[in-house]
């Protein structure tokens, strides 16, 4: 439903309308009249009956489009690029192939618009990073998202929180007549309870600024007592004849309303409303100085462009403003809101690089490039409508990523900026080019970085979270360090770490026990610590051959237990063989539980039982 706002045109009476040709005529008239649902039906007969052709599959592809079937339009999208088509069809087809997860396939329908196109911005920032996606995927994630009490089983988005009270655009009112592009009912204004504890409820039309054309959605002054909201121009009587079709059009008009007592009245258009083009999607600033909205006027860069418009004191406007190429692009960029402090604008767009669809963007309005918000704010399917309310510290969103147009809550992600400093724990020098890692509280690995020249690598954490930093070098012992709980801004962890110094005899390296987890084999990273210091005094004594002697405790048979002593040797030898080290200098033996380093007997605790499962290292030659 959102991409009524998007288009950002309606049909109001539609007399006769060109076709293609005889057979496409009823199926045109309806495409014509934005009934994308009945068209496409009309267009599948066509196919069933063989009387489809390149122009039937556009149409087909370009019906699904409109309503957002990415899978059915994807396939008729590669039936009608079988044969030359304009840039924008490519485009389309790529972002249905994107919101299917097939970037692959995408770019190379991109290629094909760039090259078809190769002045358009789509196309040059196309060029210049064709595989975008892994560094979208890598993007620090801002905010959780979760659905909202709000859903139905109609569109509903552009949710915004004013105090204690939600406004949104929904079609829920199953009373309503059905709009022919959706097959659902006009879109009204709606108000809901925001509860103390998060919940939202008590749901109602908002029955003072609803007609039985589509409303919504709305933006509301500081004080509450001012609106302006989207609707159409049959509300003033207006539309616009287009000849070629032979029909009429209504316009998307951005009213003025205020309050009277508890009820909205006096609702007025503004001023810079124009029967030969929309405007919608209001949001008004905090002081009520500036309104930014979305509209086709002239002027604007792309299909749908985001604007702004300097709302004087004695109640008149300015001469609407479009907000430049770093903000807008060829394709349709709508949806815009302005942050509390002003200083931040949101918006949707199908012009910059992202998953696919619609994704959301936020933009410092001093000055920067516009940032894809990632995941999960974003994803393959249309994500829209993003606000947020600082002082509650909510925010909506609104995405069809279900199937359906739904609002999510969205909470800031409270982050914690990690600074770790890798030094010499002997004499505090810093260490360059050491592995560090930063885990979670379940031992999963986040990232992996090397440290700078300075020693130092930073991560940027969830706060009030504990995380654990690994560090290890060449020369070193790798070590382990606690990252504070903290509610941020930042933290720092030294990790100092001990140059190796073990301890070898004529006969053995002593080094801290080996341990593995009970019934396992596998080296774990406290274990890889210690086996690196094997692996750097073979390092320093190219001649020495060593005997990796694995033991188990005693519980299992002995059959089992020598079997599973002989993995873990196993398991020693190939990780010291996996740092460079010939496999003619080590080798493995499984001993079982015949030499236990701690003997007793059947009564042994767990900390015993640790300690008997270990690998020890005998100097053979």
């Amino acid at each position: 439903m959102k991409n009524l706002y998007i288009v950002l045109s309606f049909v109001a009476i539609s007399l006769t309308v060109t076709a293609q040709n005889k057979s496409t005529k009823a199926a045109d008239k309806l495409f014509a009249r934005f009934e994308y649902v009945d068209a496409a039906k009309e267009y599948l007969k066509l196919v069933e009956n063989d009387k489809s052709d390149p122009y039937v599959y556009k149409q087909l592809a370009e019906s699904y489009y409109n309503v957002f079937n990415t899978t059915e339009a994807a396939k008729w999208y590669a039936k009608s690029t079988e044969t030359s088509q304009d840039a924008e069809t490519y485009y389309r087809y790529a972002q249905m192939l994107k919101a299917n997860g097939k970037y692959e396939e995408a770019n190379k329908q991109m290629k094909k618009f760039a090259t078809a196109a190769p002045n358009d911005q789509r196309a040059k920032a196309f060029n210049e990073n064709p595989n975008y996606i892994p560094r979208l995927l890598g993007k620090e994630k801002l905010y959780n998202v979760t659905s909202s009490d709000m859903s139905s089983d109609k569109s509903d988005f552009g949710a915004i929180l004013y105090d204690n009270t939600l406004y949104f655009a929904s079609a829920r009112n199953g009373a309503r007549k059905t709009y022919g592009w959706t097959d659902e009912p006009y879109l009204d204004i709606y108000k809901a309870d925001y509860n103390s504890d998060g919940t939202i409820t008590n749901a109602v039309p908002v029955r003072d600024l609803n007609s039985k054309w589509h409303d919504g959605p709305i933006t509301i002054s500081a004080d509450g007592n001012t609106a302006y909201f989207a609707s159409e121009s049959y509300k003033e009587k207006e539309s616009e004849k287009d000849k070629k079709a032979n029909a009429k059009f209504s316009q998307v008009y951005l009213f003025k309303t205020t309050k009277n007592g508890d009820k909205w009245g006096n609702v007025i258009e503004v001023t810079f409303n124009d029967k030969t083009f929309s405007n919608s999607n209001p949001s008004l600033t905090r002081d009520g100085k500036t309104l930014y909205f979305s509209s086709d006027r002239p002027g604007s860069v792309g299909g749908v462009d985001i604007w702004k418009v300097a709302i004087n004191d004695d109640g008149t406007y300015g001469e609407p403003q479009n907000l430049g190429s770093k903000v807008n692009t060829e394709g349709n960029e709508s949806f815009p809101f302005i942050s509390d402090d002003g200083k931040i604008l949101f918006f949707a767009s199908s012009g910059k690089q992202g998953f696919g669809g619609l994704d959301v963007f936020q933009i410092d309005l001093a000055g920067g490039e516009a940032n894809n918000l990632g995941k999960p704010v974003n994803t393959e399917k249309d994500d829209f409508a993003f606000t947020f309310n600082s002082i509650k510290g909510v925010g909506f969103l609104s995405s069809n990523r279900n199937g359906n147009d739904d609002i999510f809550a969205v909470a800031p992600i409270c982050g914690v900026d990690v600074m770790i400093v890798v030094t010499n724990a002997k004499t505090g020098a810093i260490l360059s080019n050491a592995s560090v890692s930063i885990l979670d509280d379940k031992k999963n690995v986040i990232a992996t970085e090397m440290s700078n020249a300075n020693g130092e690598v930073k991560y940027r954490v969830e706060c009030d979270k504990p995380y654990v930093v690994q560090a290890s070098k060449d020369g070193y012992e790798g070590n382990t360090f606690a990252v504070t709980k903290s509610t941020g801004p930042s933290a720092k962890v030294d990790a100092a770490l001990q140059p190796i110094d073990v301890i070898v005899t004529e006969t053995e390296i002593i080094l801290k026990p080996i341990y593995f987890e009970f019934n396992k084999s596998n080296i774990t990273q406290e274990g890889a610590f210690e086996l690196d210091k094997i692996v750097q005094v073979m390092k320093n004594n190219d001649t020495m051959v060593i005997l990796a002697k694995s033991h188990t405790d005693n519980r299992g048979t002995d059959k089992y237990n020598l079997a599973l002593s002989d993995r873990r040797a196993k398991s020693t030898v190939q990780y010291i063989i996996s740092k460079g080290i010939s496999g003619d200098r080590i080798s493995g033996k499984g001993m079982g539980e015949l030499e236990p380093k701690v003997d007793c007997g059947k009564d042994c605790t767990e900390e015993q039982h640790a300690q008997n499962r270990r690998s020890e290292f005998l100097i053979v030659k």
